[in-house]
């Protein structure tokens, strides 16, 4: 089974310019975001079998990622300022 890339590029490609302007702009949104791929490279080496861990911690990193992406994404779809 092959395992999804889940980068927010790739989650929300509508917004891949407005990725980068916040990235640049707002500290608290690049903060979620290197927060949000260093969750998401860690439940990829988890799922492609690289390292091995409990079905609870996985899913508490799922569970995580989704938040993080969440909360991205409602900064994303805000009006700009």
């Amino acid at each position: 089974m092959p395992i999804e890339n889940h980068s927010l590029a790739n989650e929300f490609p509508e917004f891949k310019d407005r990725i980068h302007e916040l990235k640049q702009d707002n500290m608290h949104f690049l903060r979620l975001f290197n927060e949000y791929h260093d969750v998401d490279k860690e439940v990829h080496r988890i799922e492609s079998g690289a390292e091995n861990t409990s079905d609870d911690y996985i899913e508490s990193l799922k569970k995580q990622r989704l938040n993080l992406k969440d909360e991205l994404f409602s900064i994303l779809s805000a009006e700009p300022a």
